[in-house]
Formats: C-alpha cells, sequence, structure tokens
C-alpha cells in the first residue's frame, strides 16, 4: 500500500449545478412565467370570491341560537288605554298613526300587548301578539280579542 494508491471512504459528492436555482433547474420548480412564478406570490381562492357575495348569514359567532326574525315591539294596556277610546279598534297600523309603535325598516312591526298598567276601556284588538294576562284584562272589561 502506497499514499498514491489510497482512496477515500465518502468520496465528496458532485453538486448538480444547472441554471438559476442549483438543483432545480431554470425555473426552480415554479413551472414557467406568470404570477404564481414570482417571489412571494399570494394568489387569491377564488370561491372565496363567491362567498364574499353571500349575505352574512354564516353563524352568528356565540349567538348562534339568537333568532334572525325581529323581536315584537312590546306596548303596555296602560297604552292602549291613554291613546284609545272606548268601542275602538287596535291593530298595528293604528297604532302606528297614533305614535305608539315607530316604523322598522318603513314597514308596519309586529306588536305585543303586555299585561302592564290596567285598562277601562272596552276596545277590539286584532293582528297583535297578546300576553294571557293581557288578554283576561281586556276580555274581563268586556273586550274582544281576535
Amino acid at each position: 500500500m502506497q499514499l498514491h494508491t489510497l482512496k477515500r471512504n465518502h468520496p465528496n459528492k458532485k453538486t448538480k449545478i444547472v441554471g438559476r436555482g442549483g438543483k432545480h433547474a431554470k425555473t426552480s420548480g415554479r413551472g414557467t412565467k406568470g404570477q404564481n412564478a414570482r417571489a412571494g406570490h399570494k394568489k387569491r381562492p377564488e370561491i372565496r370570491d363567491f362567498i364574499k357575495r353571500i349575505p352574512k348569514l354564516r353563524g352568528r359567532g356565540k349567538n348562534i341560537n339568537t333568532s334572525i326574525q325581529t323581536k315584537a315591539y312590546p306596548i303596555n294596556l296602560s297604552v292602549l288605554n291613554s291613546l284609545f277610546k272606548a268601542g275602538d279598534i287596535v291593530s298595528p297600523q293604528i297604532l302606528v298613526k297614533a305614535g305608539a309603535a315607530p316604523l322598522f325598516g318603513g314597514k308596519t312591526p309586529r306588536i305585543k300587548i303586555l299585561g302592564g298598567g290596567t285598562i277601562e276601556k272596552k276596545l277590539e284588538v286584532s293582528g297583535c301578539e297578546i300576553s294571557l294576562s293581557a288578554k283576561a284584562a281586556i276580555e274581563k272589561v268586556g273586550g274582544v280579542v281576535k
């Protein structure tokens, strides 16, 4: 054995040098030209644009159990007693005209009559939601609930 005949156990690896980017050939694994080949490319997912066009009904976070339906506007019996005369008809449209309830988005709101206060007048209630105590009070005076 002589020094000039010795071989290494692990010879140096030869690096393959091709174009730009070392081993990856000229396009460095990015295909060809265009937006995708550029540095820092962020292509928007197309589905995102469609999702953004859909109205925002995609979950309501922590309040997922809340209703989408608008709540009824509450009116107490004492308000009806002060606004109307005996024998008058009470409906959502008439309550809006009288100023007891506001319009919601230009539409007549849902109205619920509650049993707060007292009533001494005989009224005819129609088209309104009504609590059991209010219904009992109106019928006790001789009014009608439809």
